[in-house]
């Protein structure tokens, strides 16, 4: 494995292990999935909907020497990087419109 490859295995790890949780006073831990499942469906068919550009193969884009772009849209850029974020945002729309809210793991 390459050190790039062990190192985002690392860091997904973690980031897993510490993201924050939903709570809601009452609601049983099945309950809690599975409305946090429907919301994550709810939000992907949202985002689904919503038309996307589509990424195309062109032409190198030169620029002066010492002129350094930090454009979303680079060649590095992840083309699904904006989808993601807009499903997250409306999935913890949604769970806190269900009465839930965001603790850090203990």
């Amino acid at each position: 494995m390459k050190p790039a490859s062990i190192a985002t295995v690392v860091l997904t790890a973690a980031a897993c292990a510490s993201s924050p949780q939903w709570s809601k006073k009452d609601a049983a831990a099945n309950q809690t999935e599975a409305d946090l499942q429907a919301c994550s469906m709810t939000a992907a068919r949202e985002v689904a909907a919503i038309p996307q550009p589509h990424p195309t193969m062109g032409p190198a884009v030169m620029q002066p020497p010492g002129r350094r772009s930090v454009s979303p849209s680079g060649p590095l850029a992840d083309p699904n990087g904006e989808r993601y974020m807009q499903e997250t945002r409306l999935t913890n729309d949604c769970m806190r419109g269900k009465g839930y809210e965001q603790v850090s793991p203990r």
